[in-house]
């Protein structure tokens, strides 16, 4: 007797285990928590063992779970890549997509990779560069989308995501307390570069641009070496940094909104596809539904 596991189950499985929570999954598959924990319980009733163990608010993987989630991954892309190739037009083409440094690290791995299994056809020419200039790029018909900072140019924008701005230093030095404090910043015209000038500023702390480059590559090594305190989206501190706040003597910094933008010459069906999957891709929760 054959069983066969549908994709919706896999897909509520991988949720799950990648939140932490069958409330969580529930808000980002669509469905309630009691209709996630039946499809939980299917699954294990149809492999016979459980996937999870459940204690309180908490759920974490079982041995068999930790397995499953390996197969699930590859099922789920299996399937992403078979409904791109019967949904989607055959594209073929060249787009240029700009993007600043700090977008770049945090987000640009996860909206290639996936344009990529439907799209293999088409080539993405990436220029990193600042917002101002990609802007200024995208007026001259010299990027077709670009993902951005808000606050440059026209309100004319894709919303992609709000994040806090916050501080960050090395996790392991304190140069955060020396007077004045050392800087790493990107060059000007950089909103989070104004942001900390002004911020310290107004507190009236004393400082020093110690470092400065276009490269978020370059901030990050001044910064994990300890010699100096910079300004990230939350979304770019990773292991090595920490956070600094009103504790340590640092005032709260903006928000951050990400955009999307687009050239007017950019409105081709090979457009419209990276376009709406660098939309889909700041969504919340994986998406089994090739993006058209």
């Amino acid at each position: 007797m054959h069983t066969t596991i549908e994709a919706d189950l896999l897909q509520t499985f991988v949720v799950i285990a990648e939140s932490g929570s069958f409330t969580e999954a529930g808000r980002r598959v669509g469905r309630t928590q009691s209709a996630v924990s039946m499809q939980i319980k299917r699954l294990e009733d149809l492999l016979g063992r459980p996937v999870f163990t459940r204690d309180g608010r908490s759920v974490t993987l079982t041995h068999d779970g930790e397995i499953l989630l390996g197969h699930a991954r590859r099922i789920l892309r299996a399937h992403r890549e078979a409904l791109a190739e019967f949904s989607q037009p055959d594209l073929h083409g060249t787009v240029t997509l700009g993007t600043t440094d700090e977008y770049a690290v945090a987000f640009l791995p996860a909206i290639l990779s996936r344009f990529a299994e439907g799209q293999c056809r088409v080539h993405v020419d990436v220029v990193c560069d600042s917002s101002i200039n990609l802007l200024a790029r995208m007026a001259d018909n010299a990027v077709d989308l670009a993902v951005v900072t808000h606050g440059y140019g026209d309100d004319g924008g894709t919303v992609l995501k709000r994040e806090p701005v916050v501080w960050a230093t090395s996790a392991r030095h304190a140069v955060h307390q020396e007077d004045p404090v050392p800087l790493a910043l990107f060059h000007p015209g950089c909103r989070f570069r104004q942001w900390v000038i002004d911020a310290l500023s107004s507190q009236g702390r004393s400082y020093r641009l110690a470092y400065t480059s276009v490269s978020l590559t370059a901030i990050e090594a001044a910064v994990r070496a300890g010699l100096a305190v910079t300004a990230l989206p939350l979304s770019n501190v990773h292991d090595g940094l920490r956070i600094l706040d009103e504790r340590d003597g640092f005032p709260e910094l903006p928000y951050n909104q990400i955009e999307l933008r687009r050239s007017e010459q950019a409105q081709s069906l090979v457009h419209d596809c990276l376009a709406q999957h660098i939309i889909d891709n700041f969504r919340p929760g994986p998406s089994l539904t090739a993006a058209a």
